[in-house]
């Protein structure tokens, strides 16, 4: 504390006094300046009232999915060592590639410019030409994708609990994708990004419990007299052996991304700085809670037998290598969260079709825009539907868009933004690391989307629209 302040504590209070009143105004007047110059996308959609708290609830739900069930499988691709590692630098790297697109858009809020989407960003940072042609079709390609696949996945966990419980029944599996379709399209309807808060703690808790169910499960096989015989090993040698690695580590970083940070921030309430991060620390908690227990335990029990998705190891011949109740519940958690994820990446779509069709000018509840909203989501919400019915082997689609949409946004570009906004010296260690990611990562891919399309030939041998698998 300086001498002065001691000496006259009056004229410290006052001063205290008065940057309270000049941060109230200024908070005012930019509140009043953004709310103004906004458009009904970002005014309706990604309204800023949330807090720290509500941010970790969102990236939690954007990250932790259903999706993690795979990196077992992505193991079995790798070997213990490459995929403990791999899942390891996932962290790391997002972690902190996360934190560098948090500083940089708490940069331009403080020159009095927030930046509310990552295409505002890639406008203001690189130019236009990346809004339009690079990094929007890439963002809305991902979370498009990502509202069919999940969509798809809670279809799926239907049908699945559906044969449990009736074995012999003949329904198909568009049907339970249209049921979920349905549940989709109701919650669709939620008004804004920061109304999900109270869906997305539910998703917090969801995720935290299938996972330990999967967990569980695991041990149980592993100790039962059920367990199949395994094999550590990597299966594939040459070619496949090759493009197998990049899979699986396509599968770990599409995992682990989620290409809608800067949206996610759009949500905290002014002022932003430090908040982003506290959020990530309740998000990567959770993170390192689930992915490496599942990851781990599901290749320890089942080897580099382990399934696409762990839940289908769980089953041999039909019948459940463990409790039932244990699978369908299970499946009821993987069902609803998937349907609380979906809704998170249909914001970028919300945002974006609100923002041609909605009134700024008038009330969000407005008749104006309330009956465009509810044609809108719904209308966008059954294109999805169609898409999983059509294509039961989307996950092999998305494969290709996490590697070439997914990768670029979650691991390279935040590396760029930081140094063309920040301009780190070339003679400093920081300029040459986020270098190193971005080169590296933007090499993995190239590589992970030919993989992944290779794979798409293979399987398109075997599956056909509207396919019952």
């Amino acid at each position: 504390m300086r001498s002065e302040d001691l000496s006259n504590p009056t004229s410290r209070v006052d001063e205290e006094t008065n940057q309270v009143i000049k941060d109230k105004l200024n908070k005012s007047s930019y509140s009043q300046h953004h709310k103004d110059e906004l458009d009904a996308g970002a005014l309706f959609v990604l309204k800023s009232k949330g807090s720290w708290l509500h941010c970790g609830y969102h990236l939690t739900t954007a990250i932790v999915g259903p999706a993690l069930l795979s990196l077992p499988f992505a193991l079995a691709l790798l070997g213990w060592v490459a995929g403990v590692f791999c899942l390891i630098i996932g962290a790391s790297v997002t972690f902190y590639a996360y934190n560098l697109l948090s500083l940089v858009l708490e940069h331009h809020a403080e020159l009095g410019h927030r930046q509310l989407r990552f295409r505002d960003m890639a406008r203001d940072i690189l130019g236009p030409r990346w809004d339009w042609y690079c990094v929007g079709p890439l963002q809305y390609s991902l979370c498009y994708a990502a509202v069919v696949a999940c969509i798809l996945i809670a279809g799926q966990s239907l049908k699945f609990m559906y044969l449990l419980l009736s074995p012999n029944d003949t329904m198909k599996l568009y049907q339970f994708i249209v049921i979920a379709g349905l549940l989709m399209a109701a919650l669709a309807q939620i008004p804004s990004f920061h109304s999900l808060r109270h869906i997305n703690l539910a998703s917090l808790v969801l995720c935290l419990a299938y996972s330990a169910c999967a967990v569980a499960s695991s041990i149980y096989v592993e100790k039962s007299h059920k367990a199949p015989a395994k094999d550590y090993s990597v299966k594939e040698n040459g070619a496949n052996r090759m493009f197998g690695v990049y899979n699986a580590i396509s599968i770990i970083a599409t995992t682990y991304g989620n290409g809608i940070v800067p949206e996610i921030q759009a949500t905290i309430a002014p002022p932003v700085k430090g908040k982003m991060f506290k959020g990530l620390c309740v998000c990567y908690a959770v993170v390192i809670a689930t992915f490496f227990s599942v990851a781990i335990s599901g290749y320890w029990a089942f080897g580099n037998q382990a399934a696409g998705t762990l839940l289908s190891n769980f089953m041999a011949d039909g019948k459940p290598l463990v409790p039932k109740w244990l699978v369908l519940i299970t499946n009821v958690f993987t069902l609803l969260q998937s349907s609380a994820i979906g809704v998170v990446y249909l914001q970028l779509t919300n945002e974006l079709l609100e923002r041609k069709l909605a009134d700024a000018k008038s009330k969000q509840f407005s008749f104006r825009n309330l009956i465009p909203r509810l044609i809108s989501r719904s209308l966008s919400v059954a294109l999805a539907t169609t898409i999983a019915a059509m294509f039961p082997f989307f996950a092999d689609i998305f494969a290709v868009v996490g590697a070439f949409g997914c990768i670029p946004l979650d691991f390279v570009l935040p590396m760029i933004f930081y140094n063309v906004t920040f301009k780190p010296s070339r003679h400093k260690l920081l300029f040459w690391i986020n270098t190193f990611i971005a080169v590296v990562f933007s090499i993995l891919g190239i590589l992970g989307g030919i993989a992944a399309v290779r794979q798409i030939v293979i399987d398109a041998r075997i599956y056909h629209l509207f396919a019952n698998v």
